[in-house]
């Protein structure tokens, strides 16, 4: 790995010394924000205040900025008697935080989730904000009702202006810190309705934790609330604040059809539930399409007391309102396993010499066009105008190049007809019968060129054969280090032809270090890649009936990420370190000789929390 060394403070990997000796240099645009926000926040939360009080001045100097101090609070969101602009069924709405700048713009800090079907939503996912003690912080919210054709793309790359306008409402950040629960209610303004319904935002500081409960669920004898089949049950886990509302902190998958569901772990941190003591509700929900789940029952429990019942091996009743009166239901949850152990974040990984290594596969089926004609989704423009394969290369390899040390990575294409005159759906990009590597992003950029003139388009679009291979290099770099994570870069334009082959080779895969994101390209049906990423909660499962251990796909129709919305890697990256951590900690793999009280906390991830 070569040697480790010491940077005001903090042990690091020598890739990252390296990549912080160019940042210093002034020779890494790139990564300096990246880099600036964690070392601020590494400073921030350090145990030793005589070092965070001399490396915040060392690193701000680089920066020429007078050192200040910031706590990360959490924004959690809820909104009651939405406008109802839905005809055959109710709004879907989706909450957009602002923060209001001097000059009166204003700024996006976050978004929630669409909430299907909803005018009472009450939104899972968290707004990070950072508060500054010696400014006034304006913040604007925004509700909107989100069209039907978004529901399953990634939030980030919603056009707003597309989309209907609910409510807004405005307050300064402080406003809810001198409320006595942290909550502040908002009355909701639209122009043209009287009432738009109300806004309620809570606030909870980030707390640098890594202790947590490792808790699986399982549930017998649930009441079956399907017609022509069973339930497909998940649970929603809530922490009880003081003013005896319930904020909701994690979730897990949904279990199709099965009164008797075991679930993948959950994980709950100090920041959730501050005191083993301190009551939980456990709701179990019926999931529907259409977003209007049906409750099953709720419990109310303690983090102390899922201890006791995995101890002793008992369970609990749900219980459900019945003519004004709970009524003890039949239905049991259970603890089946639970463990205290420590998170840590994605970049403890990364800082202690974990790495991420890239692989690109590129569509050459006939779908694309002659690549000569200028319509051709492959044509090279002599004017040095990105194709969207290019686009989608550069974006995301110039991102990830900086977890790699070696910059050599795989590139394959498929659906073509190599030189020998037989179809490939996994030939070298290079051209080499024996190597799949290249240098580079540059190096990927000149092989996809190349392969372009030796390489008649063809077809069909098959993905088995390239995920298989990905799951292949994956899982022999087991046998000489853990701390390899691969990301296979897929980009496509076409309808698969082997979606149940795909989704084997996805299951399969979902056993190693492996993610894989998907970019859709051209006006393709790309509802298959849309299964494929189960985002919904399903679990993908195979012709053989097994289950996939975990979500490693995340899909992007390029179409979607219209102009002045997130770029598209963001998009492409969001999921990404949460698949990288749900791998690591299912294993119970550490960081490399990771010194807990120096390494970074991460404070935005909600699907895995640390």
């Amino acid at each position: 790995m070569g040697e480790r060394r010491q940077w005001v403070g903090f042990t690091v990997g020598p890739f990252l010394w390296r990549r912080a000796e160019m940042l210093m240099a002034g020779t890494m645009k790139p990564l300096i924000i990246f880099i600036k926000s964690k070392v601020i926040n590494l400073c921030l939360h350090k145990s030793s205040s005589q070092n965070a009080a001399t490396t915040l001045p060392i690193f701000h100097s680089f920066q020429g900025h007078r050192p200040t101090l910031t706590a990360i609070y959490m924004l959690s969101l809820s909104a009651s008697k939405l406008i109802d602009l839905d005809v055959m069924s109710k709004s879907d709405p989706m909450a957009v935080v602002y923060m209001k700048k001097r000059n009166g713009t204003l700024e996006e800090i976050g978004r929630t989730e669409v909430i299907l079907n909803d005018l009472n939503p009450v939104w899972i996912g968290k707004i990070s904000v950072a508060y500054h003690f010696e400014t006034v912080q304006s913040l604007v919210f925004h509700v909107f009702d989100v069209d039907t054709t978004h529901h399953n793309v990634p939030v980030k790359t919603i056009k707003l202006s597309d989309q209907d306008f609910l409510g807004e409402a405005s307050c300064v950040l402080s406003e809810i810190f001198t409320k006595r629960d942290k909550t502040l209610t908002l009355k909701l303004n639209n122009k043209n309705r009287k009432n738009a319904g109300m806004l309620s935002v809570h606030a909870e500081e980030s707390v640098a934790s890594r202790n947590a409960a490792e808790i699986v669920f399982r549930c017998t004898h649930l009441d079956n609330k399907d017609f022509l089949s069973k339930s497909d049950p998940f649970l929603r886990i809530s922490r009880k604040v003081e003013t005896g509302n319930a904020v909701p902190i994690c979730k897990t998958e949904v279990v199709n059809n099965n009164l008797n569901p075991i679930w993948r772990p959950v994980y709950l941190n100090t920041q959730h539930f501050v005191s083993k003591q301190n009551p939980l509700i456990v709701e179990c929900f019926d999931f529907n399409s259409n977003g209007s789940h049906t409750l099953i029952g709720k419990l109310q429990t303690s983090v102390s007391a899922l201890e006791n019942m995995h101890r002793d091996k008992t369970g609990i009743s749900f219980v459900k309102q019945h003519h004004g009166r709970e009524k003890i239901l039949k239905g049991q949850l259970y603890v089946d396993a639970f463990r205290e152990r420590q998170l840590y974040s994605f970049l403890d990984y990364i800082s202690s010499g974990f790495e991420l290594n890239f692989m690109v596969a590129v569509d050459f089926t006939a779908s694309n066009g002659n690549p000569r004609s200028p319509e051709s989704l492959h044509y090279i423009d002599p004017s040095g105008r990105l194709n969207a394969y290019q686009q989608a290369i550069t974006e995301v390899g110039e991102v990830i190049q900086f977890y790699d040390s070696d910059r050599r990575y795989s590139a394959w294409g498929f659906g073509g007809r190599t030189m020998d005159g037989s179809v490939s759906h996994c030939f070298n990009l290079n051209g080499s019968p024996y190597h799949t590597e290249v240098e580079g992003v540059e190096g990927i950029m000149t092989a996809y060129n190349s392969g372009l003139q030796t390489v008649a388009l063809s077809g069909p679009t098959l993905f088995g054969k390239v995920v298989h291979r990905a799951a292949e290099i994956a899982g022999q770099s087991l046998e000489q280090t853990k701390s390899k994570y691969y990301v296979l870069l897929i980009i496509t334009d076409g309808v698969l032809s082997d979606p149940q082959e795909s989704i084997d080779a996805l299951v399969r895969a979902s056993d190693l270090p492996l993610s894989i994101l998907i970019v859709g390209v051209g006006a393709a049906d790309f509802t298959q890649m849309e299964i494929l990423d189960a985002d919904k909660g399903h679990r993908l499962e195979s012709s053989t009936g097994r289950i996939a251990t975990r979500d490693i796909v995340q899909f992007v129709p390029m179409r979607d990420v219209q102009v002045g919305q997130k770029p598209m890697v963001e998009a492409l990256l969001e999921e990404l370190p949460g698949q990288f951590l749900s791998y690591m900690r299912s294993r119970d793999i550490k960081p490399l000789n990771v010194n807990i009280e120096t390494t970074l906390p991460q404070v935005h991830n909600v699907n895995y929390p640390v």
